[in-house]
């Protein structure tokens, strides 16, 4: 698939070249909002769960281990789905960033923003299990299954935001030397074989994943979160929007100019441009 260049010109320094993007104040502050509030929600779903679903052992099981649904509960998972709206509303793109859009680069792109926001909230969450155990000498119990919860909600949801930026890998070796009809064929099978990855993934995978959703499967650790409950579904989750991001990238990028790619391709200009300025300056 075709490079686009940037719809809007980068804002640029005389001194130091093209400046760093800076995001908004509500880039930052609504996927932080969001990845709380949607902690909160996950961690009392088994409420909601009591709620929907009809009498019987699991329900007794889930009602003995987990408290009643308080209107912070509802308050929170109001504000999360309210929080996935606003930010999809209002995520823009950065000047390196790809810049076809559409509804499915929106929610890819303000997923990649909460992929940002996950990735800080870990490292706080290691940078404290280190420090109490290292310190203080009183490591936590919810510190290590807490890291690989947000990592598996990372390594999916970073898939989701490379697809929409094109960045996956890609083997442009005989791509290149095709015309461009050709080069279309290709995107067609490329994208149905992602397609049909998909649809046999969840088509093997749902029964499992909504087994252990509605059974709200615990990890079997002193902290216990529930993992298998909730990495399960996602997992589905990401691949149809995976391949839907897919879909929406063969269209969006079918009238495009065809690329050579080169291996030049992976020099950032502006970088060593500004480099280029540095060691002017210096001397």
């Amino acid at each position: 698939m075709a490079d686009i260049r940037p719809e809007t010109p980068v804002e640029t320094s005389a001194d130091a070249g093209p400046l760093v993007y800076k995001p908004g104040a509500i880039e930052v502050i609504v996927p932080i909002l969001f990845v709380i509030t949607m902690a909160w929600t996950i961690w009392h779903f088994p409420g909601f769960l009591i709620l929907m679903r009809e009498p019987g052992p699991e329900l007794d099981r889930l009602a003995r281990e987990w408290p009643p649904l308080g209107p912070i509960d509802w308050v929170m998972a109001i504000a999360s789905i309210a929080l996935l709206v606003i930010g999809v509303k209002t995520v823009k793109r950065a000047p390196m960033e790809w810049q076809g859009w559409g509804l499915f680069d929106r929610i890819s792109c303000f997923l990649g923003r909460v992929v940002m926001a996950i990735i800080a909230m870990m490292v706080c969450v290691m940078l404290y299990e280190v420090l109490l155990r290292y310190a203080f000498e009183k490591p936590t119990l919810w510190a290590n299954e807490v890291t690989l919860w947000f990592a598996g909600f990372t390594f999916l949801l970073s898939g989701l935001y490379a697809m929409q930026q094109r960045s996956h890998i890609r083997i442009y070796l005989l791509y290149d030397l095709m015309p461009r009809a050709l080069q279309r064929a290709c995107d067609v099978i490329s994208t149905l074989l992602i397609v049909t990855f998909a649809f046999f993934l969840v088509y093997g995978g749902y029964g499992e994943a909504v087994a252990k959703f509605l059974r709200w499967e615990l990890y079997g650790t002193a902290f216990n979160p529930p993992i298998p409950a909730t990495i399960k579904p996602m997992i589905l989750l990401v691949i149809v929007l995976v391949a839907m991001q897919a879909v929406a990238n063969l269209f969006r990028d079918w009238n495009l100019e065809p690329v050579i790619h080169t291996a030049a391709d992976d020099i950032d200009q502006d970088e060593l441009e500004r480099l280029r300025r540095a060691v002017g300056s210096n001397d």
